[in-house]
């Protein structure tokens, strides 16, 4: 009985383990299904917008004194043309001129301001379906953390984009061309930007702010989490001004020395106004002996 029992034992147990095994892999299929079927919904998303920003164009419509603007067909003057002209008109010197170099340059462009515009107004879809992903694998607590830190972290992308856009940009776009033109010959140097060249650095230092402008929720989160102490902040605050001030002039394409000030000064400001919630909101907590 007992070597029958010891044979059933030896049997059930690579039984059981195969068992455990199947029920794992099936749990990560399953992971890997919602995975897949979440991107779907967020690809679909962007892919929405993105095709609608590249048929449609927005147009004023009037009906009696009523003025609307709709969104009307026109691949030629799309919702992307419209916002190119926009982002040229609100950055660039009078005397740049916005130039096409390549046949299909102009559509390219059109196509990366498209997507961009799906990624922007489909964000809502992006952060349900990212975080209805995430949601079963954390804490309550972490829950409660990533919700309070996620309208303070838009907020702040949203400002630092917005501080870049209207004042970053045109001030660097007007102090490099001027400083081309004072460079060259007098009278015989052309200033201009291609659309791809425009777009593409508006939209670097679009997103370098929104993200320099997390450095608050950064430190608030180290502190929170124990990784420092809210006193580490000011101990080493001289140390963080230098470090933004090289980082200043990294970012900056220019050697004037000017420019980067502008990137240096208010993540200065910024590290003081999250020492500032961090002394004001978190109590330094007791060193372990």
């Amino acid at each position: 009985m007992v070597g029958n029992t010891y044979k059933t034992a030896t049997v059930a147990l690579p039984i059981a383990e195969s068992k455990n095994a199947l029920a794992r892999e099936m749990t990560f299929l399953q992971h890997l299904e919602e995975l897949r079927v979440r991107v779907i919904r967020i690809v679909l998303a962007i892919g929405v917008v993105s095709v609608l920003s590249f048929v449609l164009s927005i147009r004023e419509v009037k009906l009696g004194d009523l003025l609307l603007y709709l969104p009307l067909p026109d691949p030629f003057e799309n919702i992307a043309s419209q916002v190119i002209r926009r982002v040229a008109g609100d950055t660039l010197p009078s005397f740049v001129k916005l130039v096409v170099t390549a046949p299909g340059q102009a559509i390219v462009a059109q196509f990366y301001v498209s997507v961009l515009l799906g990624i922007i107004i489909g964000m809502p879809v992006i952060s349900r379906e990212v975080g209805g992903f995430l949601n079963p694998a954390l804490y309550p607590h972490e829950k409660r953390m990533v919700l309070n830190l996620l309208i303070p972290a838009t907020v702040l992308f949203a400002v630092g984009a917005l501080v870049s856009y209207i004042l970053m940009v045109p001030f660097m776009l007007d102090f490099l061309y001027r400083y081309a033109v004072v460079s060259g010959p007098v009278g015989q140097v052309v200033t201009f930007i291609t659309i791809d060249g425009l777009m593409g650095f508006v939209f670097v230092f679009l997103v370098a702010f929104g993200l320099v402008f997390q450095l608050p929720i950064i430190m608030w989160v180290a502190t929170k989490v124990g990784l420092v102490q809210p006193g580490f902040w000011m101990k080493y605050f001289r140390y963080a001004f230098v470090a933004f001030v090289i980082f200043g002039a990294v970012i900056t394409p220019d050697g004037s020395g000017i420019t980067m000030w502008f990137v240096a000064l208010p993540m200065t400001a910024l590290y003081g106004l999250g020492y500032l919630v961090i002394r004001l909101r978190l109590k330094p907590k007791a060193k372990l002996d």
